[in-house]
């Protein structure tokens, strides 16, 4: 269930970012909202571990933060597989776009799951 409404989340973040950055960040409609964010929990679950593995030692040294490297990477195949219906317009896009989604991302799961405990 929680994975459903991550899904859905990303979806909605993905269709707000199509219509704040019009020319930088394009979403076709919805379903290509929910298709990219499926394919993005899939490379989440497939390549992200392996990339983070493999650059280890950079995000050692930058305290974490190359993990939004990583994340973009993620986001630029999702691009890459999904055609047309998702576009990003290059890597610095798609960098503010993985800041934008991991704040608001956190923001939430800290207000539904903080409300689900008390």
């Amino acid at each position: 269930m929680k994975w459903l409404l991550g899904i859905l989340i990303n979806a909605v973040l993905f269709m707000a970012l199509a219509g704040y950055f019009n020319g930088s960040f394009h979403v076709s409609g919805f379903a290509a909202a929910i298709s990219a964010s499926f394919l993005l929990s899939i490379l989440n679950v497939l390549v992200r571990p392996l990339l983070i593995l493999l650059t280890l030692p950079a995000t050692v040294l930058t305290l974490g933060l190359f993990l939004f490297v990583i994340n973009a990477v993620t986001l630029e195949l999702t691009d890459m597989l999904m055609g047309t219906d998702f576009e990003i317009s290059g890597f610095g896009m798609a960098l503010l776009a993985t800041v934008i989604m991991s704040i608001v991302n956190l923001v939430i799961q800290k207000t539904i799951f903080h409300e689900q405990h008390q």
